[in-house]
């Protein structure tokens, strides 16, 4: 059986880690506060990979971001994929540069598919994870710009960003973002019975319960949180242990005692 992933997901902007509530954003702390408060020197034992978004839309302000990566993938041995403002072959360059190993991108595929098409020539399909903000209704739908500006229907957008080569599709609710009320999994819905680029679940988790019925589903690969307060200090490795338990065929890190 293919294991499956948990995945917890920083959203970085002015410097600061921010709380995010429907893509409403509220200052947490700084990166000493995030090392203080998720012991980044263990945090590999308790998670399989790492997803940091820098939400700033000043371009003059990408160096510091890099600096902020470069310094938290000294502390943290897993995978990491950031993502936010890649709009050039620059920028992209590097990220991957300064310790990611994927890169997540969601506006340029609905303005820039041709840097797409570019990136998977130069990184490889793996590399990219195609991020899709999207909200429940009469129709499931997509939005781009910060959830500000509508797309049209998921099931188009995925099959677009099965065109482009998207290696990873990072689905996160609009709706249910920073609830804390569990997943929405009515996005699935709109995935076709073929599909076969693994997925990636965000918004909602606010408990291990949440996080054991979207890693049970067969469609979803891979669960993330974005909880910042819900999974402080030992909440992410008591997580995986209770999945464990649970029998969700997680990844065993012999590094981590706890887990059996």
């Amino acid at each position: 059986m293919l294991k499956k992933r948990l995945i917890f997901t920083l959203l970085y902007k002015n410097g600061s880690f921010m709380l995010s509530r429907n893509f409403r954003l509220q200052r947490v702390g700084d990166i000493h506060w995030l090392f203080r408060n998720y012991h980044f020197e263990t945090i590999s034992s308790a998670i399989d990979e790492l997803i940091v978004l820098n939400l700033d839309n000043d371009e003059s302000r990408i160096p510091e971001f890099l600096s902020t990566l470069e310094e938290m993938v000294r502390h943290c041995m897993i995978p990491v994929a950031a993502g936010g403002q890649i709009r050039n072959l620059k920028t992209a360059s590097a990220l991957l540069a300064h310790g990611a190993d994927k890169l997540v991108i969601n506006t340029a595929f609905f303005e820039q598919p041709e840097l797409i098409t570019e990136l998977v020539s130069c990184y490889g399909s793996q590399c990219i994870v195609a991020s899709v903000d999207w909200k429940g209704g009469e129709q499931t739908t997509v939005f781009s710009h910060n959830a500000t500006r509508e797309q049209g229907l998921l099931s188009d957008h995925l099959q677009h960003l099965s065109e482009l080569n998207a290696g990873e599709i990072y689905l996160n609710a609009i709706h249910r973002d920073g609830t804390g009320q569990g997943y929405d999994l009515n996005a699935l819905n709109s995935v076709p019975a073929s599909w076969k680029t693994p997925i990636i679940y965000a918004g909602g988790a606010g408990h291990s319960s949440h996080l054991s019925l979207a890693l049970d589903h067969p469609m979803i690969d891979a669960a993330a949180t974005a909880n910042l307060f819900n999974f402080v200090a030992g909440g992410l490795r008591n997580a995986r242990n209770e999945l464990l338990s649970n029998g969700i065929p997680l990844a065993i890190f012999n590094k981590n005692p706890e887990i059996i």
